[in-house]
């Protein structure tokens, strides 16, 4: 053994991989990976920055794990991310304490990095060309830190929709997609190990293969991922509404492994707003994906996210953005206050609004939907759902899991009573008895009920 080894993946899903394929990275090095960074020789921290909340985060962090230098055995610390890669003219300089920075495309030289630091060597980044392909052999040494049973699957990097609050396109590159069989491959190394769920993410999912094969392709993706034996759901993440072909409706509609669920940001529903956004969709296009998703998947649970406190927001820009979020009502909707990000267009547009505006218009709407939400549960008492096991509470006696119109980590949850031991990773029958706001109630069934 080399040494050990302590990770920190903040910010998104997509993080979460580059960390587990990192994590595997150094395991073949040598390293060991250990959960307590007290017991770490080497200790990485995958940053994110996409918003002030993320970065400020990032620099807590980061300076939490410093002390471990000071007071602990750890030898090196290393930067991953966003955060290094946006700031590292003067990353040394500011936090001293790092002895290295990979940059967003140089996550397979963090081996080395760790050696280097071992070998005495500090204050190094290592920033490669951030528009450079993907590496695919390196997905297959992925250390898994979700629960076993699910796992994200990062099919692309970067993006190219340049939105004018948005510094993705200045960390992460332009859009890369990787090739279709690595793809497969990983997902059926997962399956393997235990996976029943994957959940497809990317910046910008719709557009998959257009770099490599002249047009998107997420379809024929879908189609080839559905024939992994050992995969039972399969869960779409981060499709724009201008992207999403009727191809891959039509392959969700038909493939009962593909969960009528997606995940479809829109950030607004007011056009004016949406120019200013820099996005190509507007309030009627985006009725027309969602007609087209109800239409082939009457059950599909679209969810969405909205930016409200965009600079030069008007009142009755939104109160236009109320109205489409009630006639719309989404199955599930997350609000941002907008962020201002340096070196974004949008930072420098006038009329930023003030903090105490942005923080009551994500209330109304999170208002709103709550209540469109505790509609969309209620109607599902009566129900028998299958439900993905996650865990139990003990002290209450109860299980928990999710339906596959619920996604991990951000979605409600299905609490239930079972007569028999329930493990995690298990499918299980549940009548829903009674709903939340935004979780469900209910037991059980088991197979002899459903003949009696």
């Amino acid at each position: 053994m080399k040494g050990t080894v302590a990770f920190t993946s903040l910010g998104c899903d997509k993080n979460r991989v580059d960390s587990e394929v990192m994590l595997g990275l150094l395991q073949e090095r040598g390293y060991q990976a250990v959960a307590d960074e007290a017991e770490a020789d080497i200790i990485v921290v995958n940053t994110c920055c996409f918003i002030r909340d993320a970065l400020e985060e990032s620099i807590e962090t980061i300076l939490e794990m410093a002390k471990y230098k000071t007071e602990g055995k750890c030898k090196g610390l290393i930067v991953a991310g966003c955060l290094g890669q946006r700031y590292e003219a003067e990353f040394f300089e500011e936090i001293p304490e790092v002895d290295a920075i990979l940059g967003t495309a140089a996550y397979e030289e963090v081996a080395d990095a760790a050696d280097r630091i071992l070998g005495g060597e500090h204050t190094f980044k290592c920033l490669e060309d951030i528009d450079k392909p993907m590496k695919d052999e390196n997905s297959k040494l992925r250390v898994l830190s979700t629960a076993p049973y699910f796992a994200y699957l990062k099919i692309s990097e970067g993006c190219d929709n340049h939105c004018t609050y948005c510094v993705i396109p200045k960390m992460r590159g332009k859009h890369r997609s990787r090739t279709m069989e690595s793809l497969v491959e990983e997902a059926e190394i997962l399956a393997k190990q235990g996976v029943k769920e994957l959940v497809i993410v990317a910046q910008d999912t719709s557009i998959y293969g257009r770099d490599l094969y002249g047009e998107p392709k997420l379809h024929e993706l879908l189609e080839k991922l559905a024939a992994v034996e050992g995969i039972q759901w399969i869960r779409l993440l981060y499709c724009y509404p201008e992207t999403l072909t009727q191809e891959t409706i039509d392959v969700m509609a038909k493939n009962e492994k593909i969960c009528h669920y997606i995940d479809m940001p829109i950030q607004h529903g007011c056009d004016t707003v949406l120019k200013r956004m820099g996005r190509k969709s507007s309030q009627e296009l985006i009725r027309q994906t969602v007609k087209k998703l109800r239409d082939a998947m009457p059950d599909i649970a679209i969810r969405t996210t909205l930016i409200v406190g965009f600079p030069g927001e008007t009142e009755e820009e939104f109160a236009d953005l109320q109205k489409f979020v009630e006639e719309m009502r989404f199955d599930r909707l997350g609000v941002f206050c907008y962020s201002q990000e340096e070196g974004t267009p949008a930072a420098k547009m006038e009329n930023q609004i003030d903090d105490e505006v942005k923080e009551e218009r994500q209330r109304i709407i999170m208002d709103i939907q709550k209540n469109i939400a505790a509609s969309l549960c209620q109607q599902e008492v009566g129900k028998t759902l299958e439900v993905l096991v996650e865990g139990k509470l003990p002290e209450e006696n109860v299980y928990c899991g999710r339906t596959r119109w619920d996604a991990p980590d951000i979605d409600g949850m299905v609490f239930f009573h079972a007569e028999e031991e329930a493990y995690s990773g298990d499918f299980v029958s549940v009548k829903i008895k009674e709903a939340g706001d935004y979780d469900l109630m209910g037991d059980v069934v088991y197979a002899d009920e459903f003949t009696e």
